[in-house]
């Protein structure tokens, strides 16, 4: 996300009365998520292999992927495609994701995800396209529109740790519905991804695994 998006968008948060303090407790916010100069599909990938896996175990078994290629490179979705399983599974990777990377490779070469389009798209038209992909959730179609397009206003209502946040925040007695989180939240468009990262933040501030 540009510097001057998010200036703006502290700019507007400050604002508010339930955030000021997080923005003004926490440092600016930092989108890289370990995303940098990632492409859709490598990003893609990259999720898919980290899915309820520790952030350590996750980045073992993705380095050991990748060593297959020359440099240590990311592959491109041909070298997927083509890719027999055995070379998944050498790396730890499991059979249910090895199908899962197949289909996302698969997408992209069919025409089904197409990243030159993204610019053009609304976040709830890349959401469709990218769930599409076998293994692709709502929850990683959001972290997708947040941390690798680094779209403004995204709102993960799946995710538990802002569910948690925002019911601390907001002095709930349970957690939210992602009706109530879309209502408490709706002062906080059209930057609601950076309020999130404050959210993760008060959720869980030593979690080195948090985005």
């Amino acid at each position: 996300m540009q510097k001057e998006v998010v200036a703006k968008a502290l700019y507007q948060l400050k604002k508010d009365s339930h955030l000021k303090g997080l923005i003004a407790r926490f440092p600016e916010p930092d989108f890289d998520g370990g995303q940098k100069g990632l492409t859709a599909f490598q990003a893609l990938l990259r999720a898919i292999v980290f899915q309820q896996l520790s952030g350590k175990a996750a980045r073992t078994i993705l380095d050991r992927f990748l060593e297959q290629f020359p440099k240590g490179r990311f592959p491109s979705p041909e070298e997927v495609k083509k890719l027999p399983e055995s070379a998944f599974r050498s790396a730890g990777i499991s059979s249910q994701k090895t199908s899962y990377l197949k289909d996302l490779a698969e997408k992209f070469l069919d025409g089904t995800v197409v990243p030159k389009h993204f610019s053009k798209m609304t976040d709830e038209e890349i959401h469709e396209h990218v769930v599409a992909v076998k293994g692709v959730g709502p929850w990683t179609a959001d972290m997708f529109l947040m941390f690798t397009l680094g779209r403004p206003d995204v709102l993960p209502t799946g995710d538990l740790g802002i569910q948690k946040a925002m019911q601390k925040l907001f002095k709930l007695k349970t957690l939210p519905t992602p009706e109530k989180m879309r209502s408490l939240a709706e002062e906080w468009r059209p930057y609601r991804t950076v309020a999130c990262w404050y959210l993760w933040r008060l959720s869980d501030e030593g979690n080195t695994n948090r985005p």
